[in-house]
């Protein structure tokens, strides 16, 4: 049963259709003789769901939500006996309308481009009750043989492009009543993260030789352990000098700025010396471009490639350290805490963690005895050292 509410002084119909709660505003204003005629509107849209000839684009034209209507109801015809020999790609575009609203803007890019660079290609309009367990093994064994265009994938990425098509065809199967053929599929075994974290002289010896517009931005990732999207799109209202904090609450993914990489990955990180001096430099050489920290001249944040490209591998080139990606900065700032003795708990919370599981997972060959909890012991092994009276 629709309902017809108020919201900013104008009216909108609340209703469901195929499943799906809708609110759709119109430009009436919050009057009785309005009311009236929405009432009106509602009786006749609410005669043709019943009748089944309600279309969404003949009642809201210009709704956001059109399109995926537009795929429902063409599903929903297709599909009017259950007919579980609807074509891959049709309903895979119904799957992803779907899914949509559970994703972050980056996770629906990255599986759309699986669906557009691999899957679709692959299956077509395949319907899906002849996609068999075969086929699917032959698929991935396509993917592991030719990669793509002749670039061979790594077994994570195959996994990556294996999750979604398992995530239609289950659902498919639910939907449609026949036995998913995903049955004892095994993803397949990938290698450990490569966890080549830098040494305290290597990281002193990087930061004592980058261009000097970029020494506070890599004090910043060694000794924090921001993920690159986050440091990349750190903004200067994050930054409590007084309380020496940082607080990451959103990251920067493909030059949109956007949630981090989980809702656990939202932090307060404290800033010790190091990172304290490197931000009140900062301040000097972008504070008047803009809202982000580390940003091109023209103020936007930087694009970690480019940096990468131009910055990160051809200083380690000149100072002749093993080739290393970047987000070994990150691994970095977990081995120099667990180095100094801080209590696994702080780090984990430093880091983003929800608790203390992966810390000794991935470094555990780096956990010494662990006693501190402030932070304060890599301060003082950067005194012992002599590093923060250098600098």
């Amino acid at each position: 049963m629709a309902s017809i509410n108020s919201r900013n002084g104008n009216l909108y119909v609340d209703f469901r259709y195929i499943g799906q709660r809708c609110r759709e505003q119109t430009l009436l204003a919050d009057t009785k003789p309005n009311r009236k005629r929405l009432e009106n509107f509602v009786s006749k849209m609410e005669a043709d769901i019943q009748l089944g000839s309600f279309r969404y684009e003949n009642y809201f034209p210009q709704s956001k939500k059109l399109e995926q209507f537009q795929s429902l109801e063409l599903m929903k015809s297709t599909n009017s006996h259950k007919d579980s020999s609807s074509g891959f790609d049709s309903f895979s575009k119904v799957w992803l309308e779907e899914k949509k609203p559970e994703w972050r803007d980056s996770q629906i890019s990255n599986v759309e481009d699986i669906f557009r660079i691999y899957l679709i290609p692959h299956f077509g309009n395949v319907p899906l009750n002849t996609i068999s367990k075969a086929k699917i093994m032959t698929f991935r064994g396509k993917l592991v043989k030719e990669g793509n265009n002749g670039r061979p994938l790594s077994a994570s990425r195959i996994n990556h492009i294996m999750t979604p098509l398992r995530m239609v065809l289950t659902e498919a199967s639910e939907r449609f009543d026949f036995d998913s053929p995903w049955k004892n599929v095994k993803p397949l075994s990938e290698p450990k993260s490569n966890v080549s974290p830098f040494t305290l002289e290597e990281v002193m010896l990087i930061i004592n030789n980058v261009r000097a517009d970029y020494k506070p931005y890599y004090i910043v990732r060694f000794f924090t352990g921001m993920r690159t999207g986050e440091i990349d799109g750190l903004p200067w209202k994050n930054i409590d000098f007084e309380r020496r904090q940082i607080i990451v609450d959103q990251a920067v993914v493909n030059g949109v700025i956007g949630e981090t990489k989980t809702s656990g990955s939202n932090r307060v990180i404290q800033m010790n010396q190091l990172v304290y001096d490197a931000l009140i430099e900062q301040q000097i050489l972008t504070k008047h471009q803009g809202e982000f920290v580390f940003c091109t001249k023209a103020g936007t944040p930087f694009n970690h490639r480019n940096v990468t490209k131009r910055v990160w591998y051809p200083l380690l080139r000149y100072l002749e350290l093993d080739k290393r990606n970047p987000y070994q900065s990150r691994h970095t700032a977990a081995t120099l805490w667990l180095a100094a003795g801080e209590s696994p708990e702080w780090i984990a919370a430093q880091m983003g963690h929800s608790n203390t599981k992966m810390l000794f997972t991935v470094y555990s060959r780096y956990v010494p005895n662990l006693t501190r909890q402030d932070g304060s012991a890599l301060d003082k092994l950067l005194k012992d050292r002599g590093i923060l009276q250098n600098l």
